[in-house]
């Protein structure tokens, strides 16, 4: 499990890209850190939010979009979404991280081969996004470090809501 990462020490726009994506998904990794599953799935707030269900949706969601980039995605039906915040039989939150960590990997090496940021790719058809909207893989970049960092601090608040263990509590911790 990554704890911190310096942007910096990657040398290049993807590099850095990639690594404030790391950066973000270890703060919601590690409000996982020494929790059994049954915590991991606790709902502790006013929210229907659980910690592991946070890291699965934001695995399957980063995988989504790299699947769309690649126009390899599939839609998901409103089922497979609202299970994406659950473990379903059989998961846990060790096969929800090694999935992440799959998908992580697959990120990687979907940023590293493409032969630039500038290429673009067409946004979703919903709602929110303007009708044939193409963005660039720049965008893709920030856009998983928004959507991380928006469920990090989530997990954050779920995490000190369970056992009043605070993120730099945790950092410390990850540490030992």
């Amino acid at each position: 499990m990554v704890m911190h990462v310096n942007p910096e020490a990657r040398g290049d726009e993807r590099g850095a890209l990639l690594a404030f994506i790391e950066e973000q998904r270890g703060g919601l990794r590690r409000a996982l850190l020494g929790l059994t599953d049954e915590q991991a799935s606790s709902k502790p707030t006013a929210s229907d939010l659980s910690l592991v269900g946070l890291a699965k949706h934001v695995a399957q969601v980063e995988k989504g979009w790299i699947d769309l980039a690649r126009r390899t995605g599939a839609e998901r039906s409103r089922e497979e979404y609202a299970d994406g915040f659950r473990l379903l039989d059989g998961e846990t939150v060790k096969s929800v991280l090694a999935f992440w960590d799959e998908v992580a990997a697959g990120t990687e090496e979907f940023f590293r081969a493409a032969p630039s940021l500038d290429d673009t790719f067409p946004l979703p058809d919903e709602p929110w996004f303007p009708d044939g909207q193409e963005v660039s893989l720049r965008w893709l970049g920030l856009h998983l470090i928004r959507e991380t960092a928006r469920h990090a601090g989530h997990a954050d608040i779920i995490r000190e809501s369970l056992d009043g263990k605070t993120a730099f509590e945790l950092v410390a911790q990850s540490f030992r």
